[in-house]
């Protein structure tokens, strides 16, 4: 099939268009900069330049593909380090998960394109009570704190479009916690804010949080465009989510940094804010068995264990060399 891949080189993106061509499609990426074309052509998909929240240019970029499909990765999260000011750090990709999910998918019934597959969160999103592992069908946190309200509402509005969509038939994957080579949680600023002792374990750190490496999250996207059901979400995360206080200073020790400072609730209220000691005590994360039965996909990278010691002693190696 054509697929369009809309932020093809973002963090799914770009291990998205290679295993797409892999399996035998033929691929159009876009980027907002036009520098980057030359990494979607290296890819061996053809480059599109439009900016995701300029609707024209939407619309003649789509209708120019005339793509079967639209996998819509657009986010704006590379230079997103002051999550204490998380809904202003998310700004931009909150205008992209609405008015360009809006554009997006409009140009996709200009063009007659049959399915459209969309990016979401699984994570802090759901509902704080209840199982500590949540499924589809749990509701997404109905009050979340204050400083997470906007960019929930953003999420909520981009499954509910791509989800009540017929035309194309919609379907979203709600993606875990990144990690990989220089991403997420193993980016360079991640990194480097671990050896500074910057990310302090708050509270008991019994939130539970839901890893995914990006090969993975690519491979449970290619699966989507063939077996995903029509009007579904998937959480596409590894197979053993984990509290905080676990993780962390696992992560720490493998990135070579001492471990977390302990700090209590209240004081991490006053220095981080409500919505992060609610990440770090009461998130909640989630089950992929939804993905599994019905994509036919397995991580390659079952458990943040495995998946963490192997992308940094890969990179421990690298910095080495």
């Amino acid at each position: 099939m054509r697929i369009l891949v809309a932020g093809a080189t973002g963090a799914v993106g770009l291990q998205l268009v290679p295993q797409l061509i892999a399996a035998g499609h033929s691929v159009v990426g876009t980027t907002r900069t036009p520098a980057k074309a030359v990494i979607i052509k290296r890819m061996g998909a053809e480059p599109a330049i439009a900016n995701g929240l300029d609707a024209p240019a939407i619309l003649d970029t789509v209708i120019a593909a005339r793509p079967d499909i639209i996998i819509d990765q657009m986010t704006d999260l590379a230079d997103v380090t002051d999550i204490r000011h998380f809904d202003r750090a998310f700004a931009t990709t909150n205008r992209l998960r609405t008015e360009g999910t809006d554009f997006l998918l409009a140009a996709a019934r200009e063009a007659g394109v049959k399915r459209f597959i969309a990016q979401s969160f699984c994570g802090w999103t759901y509902g704080r009570g209840g199982e500590q592992v949540k499924t589809e069908a749990d509701a997404l946190d109905p009050d979340p704190p204050e400083e997470l309200h906007r960019t929930l509402q953003a999420i909520r509005h981009l499954e509910d479009a791509v989800t009540g969509s017929a035309n194309p038939e919609g379907i979203v994957l709600r993606y875990g916690s990144f990690y990989g080579p220089d991403t997420g949680m193993l980016s360079r600023a991640m990194i480097d804010q671990l050896r500074r002792r910057r990310v302090p374990l708050i509270g008991g750190g019994g939130g539970q949080w839901s890893f995914i490496h990006v090969d993975d999250a690519a491979a449970a996207t290619v699966a989507a465009v063939e077996r995903g059901e029509p009007g579904n979400i998937y959480n596409i995360v590894d197979d053993e989510p984990a509290e905080v206080s676990e993780w962390l200073p696992a992560l720490a020790t493998l990135v070579g940094a001492r471990p977390p400072i302990r700090v209590p609730a209240w004081l991490g209220r006053l220095f981080a804010g409500e919505h992060l000691v609610s990440m770090m005590t009461e998130v909640r994360g989630g089950s992929n068995a939804k993905a599994r039965r019905e994509l036919g996909w397995r991580p390659a990278h079952p458990s943040w264990r495995q998946g963490f010691a192997e992308v940094a002693s890969r990179a421990t190696t690298q910095h080495a060399a």
